[in-house]
């Protein structure tokens, strides 16, 4: 009688998070066995310039059929062209979304599950509509995800916005508070940047590329996850196309992840720009080992201000990089609200966000009113 009960209330359904094997271990399985023209393709780890020199030795007919045969480790990899991996992140979208559509109707899973699935489902549909550029997308677990606005094979300048805390698939864009989502940030700074200079050539990159820390708890607190992160963004810039000049623009957590990053970046990044940082894993930016230019930016009612900057047996993150000992150029965010209004239009932030990813250097604004930040850049060609 208690079976029954249960079984006909749906107690008895199952929580099952992934059906079967996982989409991308399934992919790189695949992958590992695939042949172009007899040839073995890269590994699915394989150094930037390895894969870039083999695609580039195929027509666009060879790249097509590696992008639709194998489309969620082509799509996610670096050294593809830009536009070979949006067409394998189009088709890799249509499979997770009709997995996902199947398992929102699996009677045999929770209400719970049935839920995500569909809230999944319906994120995968939304990425997947037509004029949109997925640069990176693995919907493993929370899933990871990259967007790009405007032209990046054409871009002169690279601005990629790193964002923080609870990001993820579902995370990467919102209708409500669009703003504090990546997509909707790297929107807005792809729009300000044509609004300000409307002939220069840029591209800004949404990059929810890592594993975020769900919440402000202890993941948030270490930087287990920002060491992953770093290595992934080291590969994501050294492997954009041509030979653009790229800025960060790290937000939150995002900052953590950056500061790791920072020494091995290649050269070709010129500026790392940091919002309401809980700190960057160093003490000064000197010691961040890194010849790019950092500015560093806080409202005033951000809470972050009242995170203990510091670092103690692994916990914190360092020093503060808006404190004058950090040696940071410290940006005006007036307008800014609390600690997600720094991409909001009309904004102290997003106008100097603007400028530096146009190259407007002379054009931004100090923190401090004077003209301290914009030391020894004065002469820098504006584009």
């Amino acid at each position: 009688m208690v079976l029954l009960m249960l079984a006909t209330t749906g107690w008895t359904a199952v929580h099952r998070p992934e059906s079967g094997v996982p989409l991308r271990t399934a992919a790189l399985a695949a992958w590992a066995k695939a042949r172009v023209d007899g040839r073995p393709v890269p590994r699915a780890d394989a150094p930037v310039r390895t894969v870039a020199r083999f695609f580039a030795g195929l027509d666009a007919d060879r790249r097509a059929r590696l992008a639709d045969g194998h489309p969620f480790v082509v799509g996610n990899l670096d050294g593809v062209p830009a536009p070979v991996r949006y067409r394998a992140n189009l088709v890799g979208l249509e499979r997770a979304g009709r997995a996902e559509n199947a398992r929102a109707h699996d009677v045999a899973l929770t209400p719970a599950d049935r839920a995500t699935a569909a809230r999944r489902a319906h994120r995968f549909a939304s990425l997947a509509a037509p004029g949109r550029q997925i640069l990176a997308f693995d919907p493993t677990g929370g899933g990871l995800v990259a967007e790009v606005f405007g032209d990046l094979d054409r871009a002169r300048r690279v601005s990629v916005v790193v964002p923080g805390v609870d990001t993820d698939l579902i995370t990467f864009e919102r209708t409500q508070r669009r703003l504090t989502a990546p997509a909707g940030m790297a929107r807005a700074l792809y729009g300000a940047q044509r609004a300000s200079a409307p002939e220069s050539r840029t591209a800004v990159v949404a990059w929810a590329g890592y594993t975020a820390p769900a919440g402000v708890g202890m993941d948030a607190a270490t930087g287990r996850l920002a060491f992953d992160g770093a290595a992934r963004l080291e590969s994501l810039t050294a492997a954009l196309p041509g030979d653009a000049s790229v800025a960060l623009f790290c937000h939150s957590y995002g900052s953590v992840v950056c500061g790791v990053a920072a020494h091995a970046l290649p050269g070709r990044v010129t500026d790392v720009v940091v919002a309401g940082s809980p700190g960057m894993r160093a003490h000064s930016v000197a010691a961040l080992g890194t010849r790019a230019r950092v500015w560093a930016t806080r409202d005033e009612g951000d809470w972050i201000a009242d995170v203990p900057h510091l670092e103690v047996g692994g916990l914190g993150h360092g020093a503060d990089p808006v404190s004058p000992a950090f040696g940071a150029r410290l940006l005006s965010s007036a307008g800014a609200r609390n600690h997600t209004g720094y991409f909001e239009p009309g904004t102290g932030s997003l106008e100097n966000f603007a400028r530096i990813g146009t190259g407007a250097f002379t054009s931004v604004v100090c923190a401090d009113g004077d003209h301290g930040c914009r030391h020894g850049i004065f002469g820098l060609e504006e584009n």
